[in-house]
């Protein structure tokens, strides 16, 4: 069920690591194939990670297969789910026999117990975060308008950028994931500024809106250490608690972000000042 599976990493397996050990250990690549639902799973805070590009076909979210204990149980009976589609065109997810239509940067929470989930649409392309949950919290369908988006960064320092804030307590209620979209300004290239770290959280970043000749360098490690990984459009990078997280393209973008962990307060967060940086 699961195409690749991502382990915890200490930082001190940074350490000497290759390019390609830490793309190995980090990076997520190949979840947008068309006619596919493609699964990946990540040891930190246990993330599902997926993508679902229907291409015209119905897709379903698979029952488990793996560990032998679970096989047969649906993917959500003890899970929660968010979905993005980052697509050009509007897309369909069905949950339960209710469907619901999401066009580009509309999300969908879905709660715990969800027995069958599946995916709709030309020209959609969905984004799947699921995380364990304690407890089922309706069903939801997240827009822009149902959010406060707040304006962060300048043009004079490369990160003008807005931040819409999905599933958050204030928001959307969930058991333990949290979930937003920040799109860029043209001009701007720097995210996340100033960088941080969260110890009771770990992060997942997905960047897309990205032309396929631009890049990504997305910076991670520990503060005084910090190691890099180029990426491409519509690729997801696994941030550890310890870690710092923040990139810089070769052109303006998009990006998801999403966080589980033990508590839902957006801002528990570590800053740490740019000159702190090595």
């Amino acid at each position: 069920m699961f195409e690749k599976i991502y382990h915890a990493a200490h930082p001190e397996m940074m350490d000497g690591a290759s390019n390609q050990a830490l793309r190995d250990r980090h990076l997520v690549s190949g979840l947008f194939r068309p006619g596919e639902l493609v699964l990946t799973y990540s040891h930190g805070e246990r993330f599902v990670i997926g993508g679902a590009v229907p291409a015209g076909a119905e897709l379903p979210l698979p029952v488990q297969t793996e560990p032998e204990s679970a096989a047969g149980h649906p993917l959500l009976e003890r899970r929660e789910l968010g979905v993005v589609n980052i697509g050009e065109g509007e897309g369909t997810i069905t949950v339960d026999g209710e469907a619901i239509r999401l066009t580009k940067y509309e999300a969908l929470y879905v709660p715990m117990g969800s027995r069958d989930v599946r995916f709709a649409g030309e020209g959609a392309r969905f984004y799947l975060l699921s995380v364990p949950a304690h407890a089922a919290f309706p069903l939801r369908k997240i827009t822009a308008a149902d959010t406060s988006p707040m304006r962060r960064g300048s043009l004079e320092t490369s990160n003008d950028r807005t931040i819409y804030q999905l599933i958050l307590p204030h928001v959307c209620q969930s058991a333990s994931l949290c979930l937003g979209l920040t799109r860029l300004e043209p001009g701007s290239v720097w995210n996340t500024m100033p960088p941080h770290v969260h110890e009771r959280r770990s992060e997942i970043y997905l960047y897309f809106d990205l032309e396929e000749d631009a890049r990504l360098f997305h910076y991670m490690g520990r503060p005084d250490d910090l190691r890099h990984i180029v990426m491409r459009n519509e690729e997801v990078v696994i941030s550890p608690p310890w870690s710092v997280h923040m990139g810089a393209g070769t052109r303006s973008y998009s990006f998801i972000w999403a966080m589980a962990g033990e508590n839902l307060d957006y801002n528990d967060m570590d800053v740490i000042d740019v000159c702190q940086l090595r």
